[in-house]
């Protein structure tokens, strides 16, 4: 919602940011904790998860973007529902002084994998990694992850298994296979 008027709802956005850049550094983070600890509250007496927030600048334009889900998937409701119940607690607490687009959505299919419980429920499953730098003149790899520690990634390719540092992935997320 703008702060003074627009509530966006979207069930389907994709979770890449597209080009976003934050915003006041160290203030972006204070108030992403703040909004994301008051959020989860919230999504906790729904039963939903908090997958991630962002408050960027885009084009002139602040946005405050909730990205939530759940087990059996996020409907255009449940954006709407947590849109509005979000709206009126940002209002009590005033978190940000600017005008701002508040949008709640689903991750979406293309949702990267950032906690532990991503990598444990895509076990066994084909996820594609893209690296910073190439590793055998390559930057894109597909496999079916076989295992992940807080440090490392491991999948099992072709040409058998290859092991990636986190810190070295760009992009890592189940594989699209249309």
């Amino acid at each position: 919602f703008e702060k003074k008027g627009t509530v966006v709802v979207d069930a389907g956005h994709g979770g890449e940011d597209g080009g976003t850049t934050g915003v006041h550094g160290e203030l972006e983070k204070d108030i992403n904790l703040a909004i994301a600890l008051e959020l989860q509250r919230l999504l906790e007496q729904h039963q939903f998860e908090l997958v991630d927030v962002e408050y960027v600048k885009e084009g002139g334009t602040f946005y405050l973007r909730a990205y939530i889900d759940k087990p059996e998937g996020i409907t255009v409701d449940d954006c709407e529902t947590v849109s509005r119940e979000f709206s009126d607690r940002l209002d009590e607490e005033d978190f940000i002084e600017e005008a701002y687009i508040m949008e709640v959505s689903s991750p979406g299919l293309g949702r990267p994998l950032k906690k532990g419980k991503d990598y444990k429920r895509s076990m066994g499953k084909e996820l594609e990694i893209r690296t910073y730098r190439p590793i055998n003149r390559e930057k894109e790899f597909y496999g079916i992850l076989t295992a992940y520690d807080e440090n490392s990634v491991t999948i099992d390719c072709e040409g058998g298994e290859m092991t990636f540092q986190k810190s070295d992935i760009a992009l890592i997320r189940l594989a699209f296979d249309f």
